[in-house]
């Protein structure tokens, strides 16, 4: 049976709807009105090999802040909903490199969330993305999932290889973390997801 994930969200600032299935690899739809965030999500979804839909409105147009961390929050607890109650891998981790990219991400999904994020980007934007909300979103999505995160740029100069590369570190670690078991890999006997 699939495990999957729902988040619907409205403020007077955005409506977002996340699905997600952590066990179908397939078919994403992304759709939010800012392109560099919808490249880095379709990273994301694939290289986590989920399959699902990202969309958000942005009913009162600012920048793209509101957008990203409103994703942020149904994205993280979509997840956390589709993991809710089963016994998971809990840990995942990567290195990989991008060109001249090297990205570091290592998750647990234990109900602790935390983010320590090492990058140097040197531009204000990628595209139609302020650069600080990659780490919002990174801070926003581990609050709402319940997750330890941590996110080290070992190398990179190219701007756009460094974000896209977080994006498939993440993707690849949350895949390996939100695995099946048999037992929860826990010394307490179960994880803080309630």
């Amino acid at each position: 049976m699939s495990r999957r994930g729902v988040c619907h969200r409205r403020t007077l600032e955005t409506e977002v709807l996340v699905e997600v299935d952590l066990d179908v690899p397939g078919s994403v739809q992304i759709d939010t009105p800012y392109k560099f965030f919808n490249h880095l999500l379709e990273t994301l979804f694939h290289y986590a090999r989920f399959s699902g839909k990202v969309r958000a409105l942005e009913l009162k147009k600012v920048d793209d802040h509101h957008v990203v961390e409103d994703v942020a929050i149904c994205l993280g607890a979509s997840i956390r909903d589709a993991v809710r109650g089963a016994c998971i891998t809990r840990f995942g981790w990567c290195i990989i490199p991008m060109d001249d990219a090297l990205v570091l991400a290592a998750i647990d999904i234990c109900g602790r969330p935390y983010l320590s994020y090492k990058c140097r980007i040197t531009r204000d934007h990628i595209g139609d993305m302020a650069v600080e909300n990659i780490e919002h979103f990174l801070y926003t999505l581990a609050l709402n999932l319940g997750a330890t995160l941590h996110i080290k740029v070992l190398n990179g100069k190219n701007s756009h290889h460094i974000a896209e590369a977080i994006f498939k570190a993440l993707g690849l670690a949350l895949h390996q973390a939100t695995r099946k078991t048999e037992v929860t890999i826990s010394t307490k006997g179960h994880l803080d997801l309630a």
